[in-house]
């Protein structure tokens, strides 16, 4: 008999994928342990089971289990600052978001959070002037950011869909603070009065969230109703780009839920 012949692997085959372990065949059909691994190999491939790589599972689409507060907080970040490259050799998208050097907290924030909503991928990040790119390669990216797609975000319909709209309705202070710290900012104003015939000069803070998208602004606005933040509209121009958030209540729930960037 050939040994290595088509009857011969067919019979491997059929007892590895009913869980036999590679020397109890090759023991029984007489057959080289590596000729073995190499036809259990090739038959995972040909399967689409990746041999040899771990392909970790998608929370979407596959069920595993998903950090909801860190994934509110990163869509946030994404929303902003972030986006998804294909870069030419590599096989799997890139999820970057775009972090000024000026706040290192920040950084460090946006990395935490990669990890907690991809555990079994590794997180990086690449300095450019003035800024850091941080970075996690995953083959599900488009799954869980399908706000992904071609031109810039506010050229297109930004919108969420169920499944994400029911985590940013649980974790709306963390999808504020997402998007705070991707598109927005801690500021101290000042003014002055006459007081007593003496002019005083008076300071106060106030949250500023600046974004061209009418969509993610909506996201914004809609999250801020949610948890009870007052909020007004600011045009730059003839353009109401900006939200600003100057009431002091609001402002001390800002500063407990949010705070300056760091």
């Amino acid at each position: 008999m050939n040994y290595h012949g088509t009857q011969v692997r067919q019979e491997a085959l059929t007892l590895l994928r009913d869980g036999a372990k590679n020397a109890e065949v090759a023991r029984r059909l007489n057959v080289p342990l590596g000729t073995v691994g190499y036809w259990k190999h090739m038959d995972r491939a040909k399967r689409g089971e990746c041999p040899g790589r771990h392909d970790p599972e998608c929370p979407h689409c596959d069920g595993r289990v998903l950090d909801h507060s860190a994934y509110s907080y990163l869509l946030g970040l994404y929303l902003g600052d972030g986006h998804i490259s294909q870069y030419s050799g590599h096989r799997v998208p890139t999820l970057v978001i775009t972090c000024a050097e000026t706040w290192p907290g920040l950084i460090e924030e946006c990395k935490g959070a990669m990890r907690a909503v991809f555990p079994e991928n590794s997180v990086c990040h690449r300095r450019r002037t003035g800024c850091r790119e941080v970075k996690v390669y995953s083959k599900h990216l488009h799954c869980l950011f399908p706000q992904h797609g071609p031109g810039k975000k506010h050229e297109r319909r930004i919108a969420l869909e169920a499944w994400q709209q029911e985590i940013v309705d649980a974790h709306p202070w963390e999808f504020v603070r997402g998007l705070i710290h991707s598109d927005g900012c801690r500021i101290t104003n000042w003014t002055t009065r006459l007081v007593g015939g003496a002019r005083k000069r008076y300071e106060y803070p106030r949250y500023f969230f600046s974004n061209k998208s009418d969509d993610i602004r909506k996201l914004f606005t809609d999250a801020l109703d949610k948890v009870g933040v007052e909020w007004t509209t600011l045009a730059r121009g003839s353009d109401p780009f900006n939200i600003s958030i100057a009431r002091r209540a609001s402002v001390a729930l800002m500063d407990v839920h949010v705070g300056p960037k760091h």
